[in-house]
């Protein structure tokens, strides 16, 4: 069945559209990738959308019974989103988790994969034990980004990502696969989040893994302008004040861009994307 956009439907025919799946309460785990940092929309609670709003708001098409919550928070290492957000997630008693963890942990000096993955494969048996669907993310190929120095730890991880998936009848959502997400155009201007478009991608990727129909239709990046050698180190010179030099002075100073940040959707709540405004559940 091919994908039909919001646009082309009204609300009562948007229910018929939806397909029903198993879920009724969604919880997502773990850093600005699940916050939805580079995706902002003042429409969204905590003024960030990303690609788990978006697939909580196609889930809950159709189905005024679905609910949602979102515990991450940007900056925090792996250790951090076990210990403060697998406890609560299982308080909130999901039928559906994702968890993408680890991403900061491979941006430090001596990041050991294999035992990230170890202190993760504890955590993914907990989330599972009352028979939640859980969703594990591998990381993008950053080969090509200024994030390629990771590139072989975060093979090694996905690797290992893979085994703890088939270990406990999880399902992976291969970000390392998804090839459009070396477009220059998925990715916002900070260069270490993902764009509006980025997080769209995704969010289709994480909805095909799940074998939900959607309303969500693939988007491409515009492509870039040509830019003269002087543009592309001006650009660089404006990239390096605004991101990379905050981000290294935080790191030295022990600090984090989640200090002081709360989880934007603590509590499992409804949640109504564009095919589904509200009053429009059955």
């Amino acid at each position: 069945m091919q994908p039909v956009h919001p646009a082309d439907i009204s609300s009562t025919e948007a229910v018929a559209v939806a397909v029903p799946h198993p879920w009724r309460r969604y919880v997502a785990l773990g850093d600005s990738f699940t916050e939805g940092i580079g995706d902002p929309s003042t429409d969204s609670i905590g003024g960030n959308r990303g690609w788990a709003d978006r697939v909580a708001e196609e889930l809950g098409c159709g189905c005024s019974s679905f609910s949602y919550a979102n515990l991450a928070v940007r900056g925090r290492l792996l250790q951090q989103i076990i210990d403060q957000q697998v406890g609560p997630a299982l308080a909130l008693k999901p039928d559906l988790v994702s968890i993408s963890a680890g991403g900061n942990d491979l941006l430090r000096p001596g990041a050991d994969p294999d035992r990230m993955a170890a202190r993760l494969d504890a955590a993914v048996q907990d989330l599972g034990s009352g028979g939640a669907t859980v969703v594990l993310f591998t990381g993008p190929d950053v080969r090509d980004t200024v994030l390629g120095g990771m590139r072989l730890k975060m093979a090694v991880l996905n690797e290992n990502l893979r085994v703890i998936a088939a270990r406990h009848d999880a399902l992976i959502a291969d970000m390392w696969a998804l090839r459009q997400l070396s477009d220059p155009g998925m990715w916002a201007e900070d260069r270490l989040h993902f764009s509006p478009l980025g997080h769209h991608t995704v969010a289709m990727m994480v909805l095909d893994t799940l074998a939900v129909n959607h309303t969500l239709e693939p988007m491409h990046a515009k492509p870039l302008p040509p830019r003269t050698w002087r543009m592309a180190r001006t650009e660089d010179a404006v990239w390096a004040r605004e991101y990379l030099v905050p981000w290294v002075l935080r790191r030295l100073h022990n600090r984090s861009a989640g200090d002081g940040i709360t989880p934007k959707r603590p509590e499992a709540t409804t949640i109504f994307g564009p095919c589904m405004p509200p009053g429009a559940g059955i």
